[in-house]
């Protein structure tokens, strides 16, 4: 096999706030590996919260090249990649996860098999997506839910957390009037304390808002929990749930989790983290970066495991450089072409 890496540059329609930060661009690795006249993709996004810069990235993907190199196919690479031994267990999660996603794209394209069908579901996974509406004014905030909604999105993400939550109030109040039959989300990003949460929570549920994301701050799952516990919402745990360890410790703790590919370590992790929350009373929330539809495809192949899905990173940017996953009328779909089967947005305007 051959490993190539490219940077591309991702730039947001618009800058997107949360609770912590301001995004407006990020910078992507393609991760491309070649074997016998084929080529497998994955994508490995930069990210300041995860401290992963694009250096670090390219580092770890150079490192890995001779051992990928050395494999006789991309088969026996995926199965020494999910066996967890040295070097493959050394990267961040985020390259483990745009190693695989290569690896799973090339052995699909090579069997002539949709990824959703290696891991075990014939038809084509779709589902409704969750939109995001970062932290804005009411006004722009409802104009975004009436656009939104006209598109075919039936489920909106708003983000909480500003220095005075009664502007988060207003800002769902808004988004419930401009649409009222939408189901919404709500995500602090972890700006809350626990006393705040308990607090703030109850006033969100009268607005008809479904569940909510990692209301306190990262790092004290038990007062995550103890939230949880006392809540009139479902609570999922995001930056507390990083790892297959961190889901077990919160499972039956919490209502949800949320799976994102570049916390995890790719699709193997993510099946483990299902496999382990059955039964436990924690759903899944399938969760993304801002990325490009490469780098959310991997995810879409896997949306019949969740009950919440949050799949829309490819859906803010101003210009995606692939294309197959859909979203735009507000359902992701998994492709029913060999591989990831997403193909460069150039190549699919020509067909």
């Amino acid at each position: 096999m051959k490993l190539d890496l490219r940077i591309v540059q991702l730039r947001l329609a618009e800058p997107l706030r949360i609770s912590r930060s301001v995004m407006a661009v990020r910078e992507a690795v393609v991760v491309t590996l070649r074997h016998g006249g084929l080529s497998g993709f994955g994508e490995v996004v930069n990210s300041v919260y995860l401290g992963l810069p694009t250096e670090l990235i390219l580092r770890h993907l150079v490192s890995l090249t001779p051992e990928l190199e050395r494999m006789p196919d991309p088969e026996a690479a995926l199965a020494r990649f999910r066996q967890g031994p040295a070097p493959f267990d050394q990267p961040p999660p985020a390259v483990r996860a745009g190693i695989e996603s290569a690896l799973l794209d090339l052995v699909g394209k090579r069997a002539g098999t949709p990824v959703h069908q290696l891991l075990g579901t014939m038809t084509p996974p779709a589902a409704a997506t969750a939109r995001t509406i970062g932290i804005t004014d009411p006004v722009r905030a409802a104009t975004q839910a009436v656009r939104l909604t006209a598109s075919g999105f039936t489920v909106l993400k708003v983000k909480a957390g500003s220095p005075d939550p009664a502007e988060d109030l207003a800002r769902v109040r808004a988004v419930r009037t401009a649409a009222p039959g939408v189901r919404i989300l709500l995500d602090p990003n972890g700006a809350w304390s626990v006393s705040q949460s308990l607090e703030l929570i109850p006033k969100f549920a009268e607005l008809g808002v479904e569940a909510i994301e990692q209301p306190t701050a990262p790092g004290r799952p038990d007062q995550l929990a103890e939230v949880a516990a006392r809540s009139a919402l479902p609570v999922i745990a995001d930056e507390d749930a990083v790892s297959y360890e961190d889901a077990v410790r919160l499972a039956g703790r919490v209502q949800g989790v949320n799976i994102k590919l570049a916390k995890c370590g790719g699709v193997s992790q993510a099946l483990r983290i299902c496999a382990a929350l059955q039964g436990s009373g924690t759903d899944v929330m399938l969760g993304c970066l801002t990325a490009s539809s490469l780098g959310i495809a991997p995810a879409v192949h896997l949306v019949d495991r969740a009950r919440w899905i949050d799949l829309d990173g490819h859906l803010l940017l101003a210009h995606d450089p692939w294309a197959g996953i859909d979203g735009h009328d507000g359902t992701v779909r998994a492709p029913d072409r060999a591989g990831l089967g997403v193909r460069p947005a150039s190549a699919e305007a020509d067909t």
